[in-house]
């Protein structure tokens, strides 16, 4: 091998333990923001079924959904497709509530957003159905409330209105800004 070769192959070597400790070393990860943390979900459960009970061994409420995500550090548990099922306390039959999207905050409130349905599962209540994109929930007092466009149809009647507050066990419901009441008896 002449000079010049012997000279590429010494810089090649010398070049290649430069850089060859660098090489072998891990990367070093960089590390997760606390923001970043809070962002990602502590569990996740795909085709969720579980079923919450009250002090006295009664059923609160059932829930079943296509994905859930639990964020501990935010506070709040996102459900895809949830279906509440809301036992009252007096013995009448419960309401099952549907959405697109849900949102279960520590403190036992829900928001629903998205195609939200409220059914009553008694026939013979006043108000059967209850619908909008957004309805906020608070699971232990049976109330719920919105600000946005909902409307409410019963046997004979659908009202609309711009928000509304409702009580689940009194059955009374208040209208923020009503709008439209058709009222079409049976005949």
């Amino acid at each position: 091998m002449n000079r010049v070769g012997l000279s590429i192959s010494s810089l090649f070597v010398l070049a290649l333990l430069v850089y060859l400790p660098s090489w072998l070393e891990e990367e070093q990860s960089a590390p997760i923001s606390e923001l970043e943390e809070a962002w990602r979900p502590n569990y996740q459960a795909n085709n969720l079924r579980t079923t919450l009970y009250d002090e006295n061994g009664r059923i609160n409420h059932q829930v079943t959904a296509v994905e859930m995500e639990h964020y501990e550090l935010l506070g709040f548990v996102l459900f895809k497709q949830p279906q509440y099922t809301l036992y009252l306390e007096s013995s009448q039959q419960p309401w099952q509530l549907t959405a697109q999207e849900g949102t279960l905050y520590d403190d036992n409130r829900i928001q629903l957003e998205d195609n939200v349905v409220i059914r009553s599962l008694n026939p013979g209540d006043f108000v059967q159905q209850i619908t909008a994109e957004f309805i906020e929930i608070d699971l232990e007092n049976k109330t719920m409330m919105s600000d946005q466009p909902v409307v409410i149809s019963g046997i004979e009647y659908t009202i609309n209105s711009n928000g509304f507050v409702a009580d689940l066990e009194t059955k009374q419901y208040e209208l923020l800004d009503h709008v439209q009441t058709l009222y079409a008896p049976r005949s």
